[in-house]
């Protein structure tokens, strides 16, 4: 057991706090960073299994994101991009609905998809449209309401509503209702169109690396806990830890654990099964949704397809996301694995188990009108950031604890 003294004491190795210290690093002030943890990355991890990369639950990462993009060294990360568009099931098999302003080719199947209407794919590109003349702060001020509701407010027809957005969406909020901020979806919307969903050569958790190798090794402390904060005093583990000002960068369920006047927040969960495929069960870079058909699989990806550092060579990898109450099936790969047939074919029965992750706190809950702030009223106080004070994505958290650093510099 030890004490220690810092100048700035940063709870937290996952995305936000590893933003936060890499600037004030950068801006001269001595840091520490602590985590019980491992390895950086809170939730944004990925597991190498059998040559395999396994990121811990599907995920993208957008290079069109504003902030992330100046932070981080985009090339260094060797993004590989998604084609833009996807394939959802329609009516028996999986039909391609592509981003035509970027797939010009792709006009006439794009516009005939039964899906939805000719009206829903026009107001499509009147949407995108406004978006992309809209500046982030303009978008991050707009009226608030569920996506559901602006998704309506815009003339989308209900078919195109539940085959389209609620499964492309569904993927990205965690949940299929729509219920997530409509700021948080225009703004998702806008880095889509402005960019690509890409996925990192060495695996999403080559993000959080890139930022922890731009702090000294004697920033870093991993595998200690933070047992309870008194002001700017940090009980660990290991002892205690007094500094002169405290970043606390943890998820939200554990920043109200720590620091009881911050308000607990809501998760959204999902479950992700990976599989080795002795081949891809489509060719294209695109990820497939559920659409119109029913079963636990909300979407499939074959990360190699994309990425092919994703699996050793001459191997597939393939991923199925769950999510909502089917992600607490005591059954669940059994049942996974009965959906897949029913996708794509005995095949399927060939694909061997790789890995479940099951993850009950995968995005925090970002209903309208969610709290969203960072700083702390007096220097007694930790600067509490996290995605779950900005936006539920990979972008919120690295803002988030960009906007703590400012604060404290």
């Amino acid at each position: 057991m030890m004490r220690e003294t810092t100048d700035i004491l940063v709870v937290g190795a996952g995305l936000s706090g590893l933003a936060a210290a890499v600037r004030l690093h950068e801006a001269g002030r001595e840091v520490l960073v602590v985590d019980a943890a491992d390895a950086v990355g809170g939730r944004v991890r990925t597991d190498r299994v059998d040559g395999f990369l396994l990121d811990r639950g599907f995920q993208v990462f957008l290079d069109a994101y504003p902030e992330s993009g100046r932070l981080l060294d985009l090339p260094a990360l060797r993004l590989q991009p998604f084609e833009p568009g996807a394939l959802l099931w329609n009516r028996g098999r999986l039909r391609p609905l592509m981003d035509v302003f970027r797939r010009p080719g792709a006009l006439a199947a794009s516009a005939l998809h039964p899906a939805g209407n000719l009206f829903d794919k026009l107001r499509v590109a009147r949407l995108r449209s406004r978006l992309l003349r809209k500046a982030p702060d303009a978008i991050w001020n707009s009226p608030e309401m569920p996506t559901l509701a602006l998704l309506r407010q815009e003339g989308f027809s209900e078919r195109f509503i539940d085959h389209f957005f609620r499964s492309f969406y569904g993927g990205i909020f965690l949940e299929s209702e729509l219920e997530t901020s409509g700021r948080l979806f225009e703004f998702t919307f806008a880095m889509f169109a402005r960019g690509s969903a890409t996925l990192p050569a060495d695996g999403m958790q080559a993000i959080p690396e890139q930022l922890a190798a731009r702090l000294p090794p004697d920033t870093l402390r991993l595998g200690t806990r933070v047992l309870s904060l008194s002001g700017n005093v940090a009980q660990t583990d290991r002892g205690e830890i007094a500094a002169r000002r405290t970043v606390l960068a943890v998820d939200g369920s554990s920043a109200a654990e720590l620091f009881p006047a911050r308000p607990r927040v809501g998760w959204k969960g999902t479950a992700c099964l990976y599989y080795e495929a002795p081949a891809a069960p489509f060719p294209e870079k695109l990820i497939a949704l559920r659409g119109d058909r029913r079963g636990p699989v909300h979407n499939l990806c074959v990360p190699s397809s994309i990425a092919p550092s994703y699996a050793p060579s001459g191997k597939v990898l393939v991923s199925a996301s769950v999510i909502g109450p089917d992600c607490e099936s005591s059954d669940l790969e059994e049942r996974v694995s009965h959906d897949l047939g029913e996708w794509f074919g005995p095949e399927t029965l060939g694909w061997r188990h790789l890995a479940t992750y099951r993850i009950d706190r995968a995005l925090p809950a970002a209903t309208p009108g969610h709290a969203a702030t960072t700083c702390a009223a007096t220097a007694d106080e930790p600067l509490v950031c996290g995605d779950h004070t900005s936006s539920a994505s990979i972008e919120g958290a690295i803002l988030s604890g960009l906007r703590a650093a400012a604060a404290l510099l």
